[in-house]
C-alpha cells in the first residue's frame, strides 16, 4: 500500500483529489497538514505552532474537514492527521481562528502549569541544544516552542481528547510530530488514552550518537525512517550503485520493515531541516527512479511527497489552490503534484499487485541497471544510465502481454511481451519499465 502527503493543501482540494485521482489510482490514505488552530502568519511552519485544538486552520474550518474526511472515505482513501502534540506556539498573539494567547498561556487549552519550565519561573524554560542529552531533548523547548509537560495527567487527557475528537470525525490515523521530544513512557500513556481503530506513526529522526533513538519507540507505533531517504539517495546519486540494493532494508541498518514509514523526501528534508540532503523533485530524473524503486521494493510503508514550488524555504503555500480554474499542477503552475506524475502514480497499483514481501529474479547489468519481480505478479526494470538499455532479463510473471505502466495505464499503453520466462525491451536512459498482472 502507498499513501501521499498533500502538503498544505486545503480540505476542499484534498477531497476533490481523493475523488478524481487518489481513489482511482489506489492510494491508501492522505497525510494532511495539522488541522488545529495555529498562529497567524504566512510561513509554512506556522502550521506547527498550535494555539488551540479547535479545528480551524489555513486549510479550512471544521465543516470543511468533516466533508473532506467523508468524501475521501467514500472512495476508499483514509485521512491521516498531522498531530502536533509536543508543544504549543511561542510568544503571543492571535491564532487564525481568533483565539488570543500569550507566553505559555492558551486559554481553554493549557496554562503555565502545563508546560516544562525553569524552577521558580513558569514562564521560562531551557532550550534544546544538546542532542546527546536525553533530558535536554525531551524537557526543554524546541526552537522556542512551549514544551508541554506530557507527564501530567491533564496534559495527556487533553491531547487524547483532541485526537479522539478527530477520530470521531472519521480520520483513519495520525502522525505524531516531533515525537522524539516526548519521553517514551509519556507518549505511550497518551497513545493508551486514544480510542482504537487508528493507524499511527511517529516522527523520530535518528542520527548516530544521539541520546534519543527510534528503537526507544518501537513498541509505541510505526516510525518515520529518516535513514531510508539518506541511504537510498546515496545509492541513486552515483551510477553503478544500484546493484547493491538487492537486500536494501534491515540489513542496511534500517528499522524492521513492518515498522518503517519510508519516503524519498518530505517537507523537512526538502528544506534541509533533517540532516543530510535528500533527493527532491528538483533532482531531475534520478528522483523519479528513486521513487519507482521505493514503490517497487517490499521494504516499509511508502509515503509519496506532493509539494509546491518555492525558492524561499520559509514560504507558505501558493495563494491559488490546486483545483481552481483547472488543475494548477506541474511546471509553470504553483503546485508540483509529484503524486500525479505517471512514473510514480502508476506504481501504486503495481505495488498492490506485487503482494508478498520479497523480491525474485533480481538481475543487475553494469551496476546501474537492475531488474526484479515480486510474487510472480509484478516486474520492474530500472535504467540509471544516460544511454538506452536493450534489456533481456528473466521474469517470474506468466507469459502474456502487459501494459508498461511507466508510460501509461490507459488503453494507449505500450505493451511488454513476456515469453518463456523472459522479457526483451528497450529502456531509454534514466527511465524504467514496469508491468504487473493487474494491467494487461
Amino acid at each position: 500500500m502507498t499513501f501521499v502527503h498533500l502538503f498544505e493543501w486545503s480540505w476542499e482540494d484534498v477531497a476533490k483529489e481523493c475523488e478524481d485521482w487518489l481513489g482511482p489510482k489506489g492510494y491508501t490514505a492522505v497525510q494532511v497538514s495539522p488541522p488545529m488552530e495555529h498562529m497567524s502568519g504566512s510561513a509554512w511552519w506556522t502550521r506547527y505552532q498550535p494555539v488551540s485544538y479547535n479545528i480551524i486552520s489555513r486549510s479550512g474550518d471544521e465543516a470543511g474537514f468533516r466533508s473532506m474526511v467523508a468524501r475521501c472515505r467514500a472512495v476508499g482513501v483514509g485521512i491521516y492527521a498531522d498531530g502536533v502534540i509536543n508543544h504549543m506556539a511561542s510568544g503571543g498573539g492571535t491564532g487564525v481562528g481568533g483565539t488570543s494567547y500569550s507566553n505559555r498561556n492558551f486559554p481553554g487549552t493549557f496554562g503555565p502549569d502545563d508546560f516544562h519550565h525553569d524552577n521558580g519561573n513558569k514562564l521560562r524554560n531551557c532550550g534544546v541544544n544538546d542532542y546527546g542529552n536525553k533530558w535536554n531533548v525531551q524537557f526543554c523547548d524546541l526552537v522556542g516552542l512551549a514544551d508541554l509537560a506530557t507527564s501530567s495527567n491533564y496534559v495527556q487527557d487533553r491531547i487524547a481528547q483532541y485526537i479522539n475528537y478527530l477520530r470521531d470525525l472519521g480520520i483513519a490515523g495520525f502522525r505524531v510530530d516531533a515525537a522524539k521530544h516526548i519521553d517514551t513512557p509519556e507518549l505511550a500513556a497518551i497513545m493508551g488514552k486514544i480510542g482504537g481503530g487508528l493507524y499511527s506513526f511517529l516522527e523520530v529522526i535518528g542520527h548516530t550518537g544521539e541520546a534519543v533513538t527510534p528503537e526507544m519507540y518501537y513498541h509505541v507505533a510505526d516510525i518515520t525512517e529518516f535513514n531510508y531517504p539518506i541511504k537510498l539517495a546515496n545509492q541513486f546519486q552515483d551510477a553503478g550503485n544500484l546493484q547493491y540494493l538487492n537486500n536494501f532494508g534491515e540489513s542496511w541498518g534500517l528499522m524492521p520493515s513492518d515498522l518503517g514509514v519510508i519516503f524519498i523526501d518530505n517537507h523537512d528534508t526538502q528544506r534541509g531541516h533533517a540532516g543530510e540532503a535528500a533527493l527532491t523533485h528538483m533532482s531531475g530524473a534520478v528522483y523519479n527512479l528513486a521513487n519507482i524503486f521505493m514503490l517497487a521494493h517490499p521494504y516499509g510503508y511508502p509515503k509519496v511527497m506532493s509539494s509546491y514550488y518555492f525558492s524561499d524555504t520559509d514560504a507558505g503555500p501558493p495563494g491559488r489552490g490546486v483545483h481552481g480554474n483547472g488543475l494548477n499542477c506541474f511546471y509553470g503552475n504553483d503546485w508540483v503534484c509529484e503524486h500525479r506524475w505517471p512514473e510514480i502514480a502508476n506504481m501504486v497499483a503495481w505495488r498492490r499487485s506485487a503482494g508478498g514481501a520479497w523480491t525474485e529474479n533480481w538481475e543487475s547489468q553494469g551496476g546501474s541497471r537492475i531488474s526484479f519481480c515480486r510474487n510472480g505478479a509484478a516486474c520492474v526494470l530500472i535504467n540509471r544510465e544516460g544511454s538506452a538499455w536493450q534489456a533481456s532479463v528473466s521474469v517470474s510473471m506468466p507469459d502474456g502481454q502487459y501494459c508498461n505502466v511507466q508510460v501509461s495505464d490507459g488503453s494507449d499503453c505500450p505493451k511488454v511481451n513476456v515469453q518463456g520466462g523472459r522479457v526483451s525491451v528497450n529502456i531509454p536512459g534514466m527511465k524504467a519499465v514496469a508491468f504487473h498482472v493487474g494491467k494487461q
